[in-house]
């Protein structure tokens, strides 16, 4: 008889919210930078959490009604987790920002750029040509035909051009030096590629198979020349090394270059098991890239400045004893805006079909290949999913977050203040309401609970169920 091993949940989190929205008094009880990043169905990328906005001047926002108020515009800052920095730009005006919340780096397919290829391209020409990465502003100045910029000033008319394509927000800087360099960038914009090399991926994150293996590839994908690969404790406990598609030994002292396949070689003898390594790079996030929320509805970013910055990415695998009969699956998961929701991929490392069931379809894997299922996910919707093992109970692996896929230009939050100086963002949890433009996030515990609740409601017939079923 072929054994069951694992079992997947998959549900909504609309549940969660509302918990951790009652419990807590705020959504930020969900989503902090202590967040736990290992859980988001993403294979890796730099993670920061986002310290407020940096460097800005005032803008003027005329809404698609005809009313018109003043916005902060600029760049914002993040400290990367592990060490360095990162300018970004708003690429989602409607949704607030939340302080000290936990983003990472993603591509343009799990962001609010998906189906926007065009107005993405003419973004990165943007940041590409514009403040911080021309940091001679005498010299943006005079392309732009202003007078004189301030750093101030070149964020807010940046920001501004950024906004018109993101969002379709029309954004007039309130100093003229920083109008003309504004009107410039849309003017000359012209679509360049994404820089889909991220600072540091693998993929996929989970592998498995029998004893006497080599379990893999494991890709390394990085816009470094290398990075150190490090085996952890229980591989070497069992025997298990990581090496290269031809075989040879990767040790921490090896530099592994982006594009290299690497494998957990396992032994003939070796009993059921599991180990993983760890890949570390220290390098500057490329430009363009976006950064969303880990695990909180936050708005999205887009990189426009670098330091060196600390990136770790973990791949792990499975293995069963030589001469095991049984179906082995892995479980990995990915956020896919243009799908629009979760990609769940179910690969059959062993030697019988495996059948797997979720949200109403079914597919039968055969040994060696992979079968993926999306999960719908409304976006900024949460999304939970769940591997747990034979018993039923006992958790093996998870993962969850919130789908960002689409902005709101009309601007979901509290309207600005009638000041000449619009509030600084607040973190999530400050007693201050502040001004939505500055995508600053909202403590109105009420607005959000009765959202909650909502979603509560439609959740509740949204909840999927993945039952594994063996066949000989």
């Amino acid at each position: 008889m072929i054994s069951v091993r694992r079992r997947l949940v998959s549900r909504l989190a609309a549940t969660a919210v509302a918990t951790a929205l009652f419990a807590g008094g705020a959504l930020a009880t969900a989503g902090t930078a202590a967040a736990d990043e290992n859980n988001t169905a993403r294979t890796g990328g730099a993670t920061a959490t986002l310290k407020g906005l940096e460097t800005y001047d005032t803008v003027e926002v005329t809404r698609s009604n005809g009313s018109k108020a003043d916005y902060r515009a600029g760049l914002f800052s993040m400290d990367v987790h592990g060490g360095g920095t990162v300018k970004t730009y708003c690429i989602d005006f409607g949704t607030p920002a939340q302080n000290e919340h936990a983003y990472q780096e993603t591509g343009w397919d799990s962001s609010s750029l998906a189906n926007k290829p065009v107005e993405a391209g003419k973004i990165h020409w943007i940041l590409q040509n514009s403040y911080p990465q021309v940091d001679d502003l005498a010299a943006l100045a005079e392309q732009a035909g202003a007078n004189t910029l301030t750093a101030e000033q070149a964020a807010a008319g940046t920001q501004a051009a950024i906004w018109y394509f993101s969002d379709k927000v029309e954004a007039s800087p309130k100093s003229d030096d920083a109008k003309k360099l504004a009107e410039w960038l849309r003017a000359e914009a012209q679509e360049i590629p994404e820089p889909e090399v991220p600072s540091l991926a693998l993929g996929p994150n989970q592998v498995g198979g029998t004893a006497g293996e080599k379990l893999g590839p494991v890709t390394v994908s990085t816009n470094s020349d290398s990075v150190v690969v490090s085996a952890d404790g229980e591989a070497a406990a069992q025997g298990v090394t990581v090496v290269d598609g031809q075989g040879n030994l990767i040790s921490d002292s090896t530099p592994v270059a982006n594009g290299t396949e690497l494998f957990f070689d396992v032994p003939a003898d070796a009993a059921d098991g599991s180990a993983s390594f760890t890949a570390s790079v220290t390098t500057p996030v490329s430009v363009g890239r976006a950064f969303t929320g880990v695990s909180t509805r936050t708005q999205t970013m887009i990189l426009a400045g670098s330091t060196d910055s600390s990136v770790s990415v973990d791949a792990s695998a499975q293995w069963a004893s030589e001469g095991t009969d049984e179906p082995l699956p892995t479980v990995t998961a990915k956020e896919d805006c243009v799908a629009g929701g979760v990609a769940v991929t179910v690969t059959n490392n062993g030697t019988q079909d495996y059948t797997f069931e979720l949200d109403g379809q079914e597919q039968v894997v055969a040994p060696g290949e992979s079968g993926t299922i999306t999960v719908p996910v409304e976006n900024k919707q949460g999304y939970e999913i769940v591997v747990l093992d034979e018993d039923g109970t006992t958790e093996v692996g998870r993962f969850e977050g919130i789908l960002d896929c689409e902005s709101d230009s009309e601007g979901e939050g509290p309207a600005p203040e009638e000041t000449d100086t619009p509030n600084e963002p607040t973190p999530a949890g400050d007693s201050e309401e502040p001004n939505l433009a500055e995508t600053g996030s909202s403590s109105n515990v009420t607005m959000i609970a009765g959202i909650a609740i909502a979603l509560l409601v439609a959740g509740g017939a949204a909840v999927f169920f993945l039952r594994k079923k063996s066949k000989a």
